[in-house]
């Protein structure tokens, strides 16, 4: 069956379906990221709603872990990067 390309209506190819090159492929792409095509959220009428589940948890965890907590963070991302790029050149 036959589909047209959504960007301009040319008959689409199988590779890029549903488009029927890699450029209308990209131009619907750039169109999403520049916001011409939105995804339409529902409004809650409840100003109590947090956003949380029915058991109130909210996927968030109590005690994220840090940076630092992480053996090669090393205070952050620049301190194991350093300490990476020493032991790369030995110094």
């Amino acid at each position: 069956m036959p589909v047209s390309c959504p960007v301009c209506g040319k008959p689409a190819e199988a590779v890029y379906r549903p488009f029927c090159s890699r450029r209308c492929a990209d131009v619907d792409l750039g169109r999403w990221f520049n916001e011409d095509y939105r995804i339409p959220a529902a409004e809650s009428d409840d100003e109590t709603d947090t956003g949380a589940g029915e058991d109130g948890d909210d996927g968030a965890a109590e005690n994220p872990p840090s940076a630092a907590a992480h053996p090669d963070a090393g205070g952050g991302a620049a301190g194991g990067l350093a300490r990476g790029l020493a032991g790369t050149l030995n110094l």
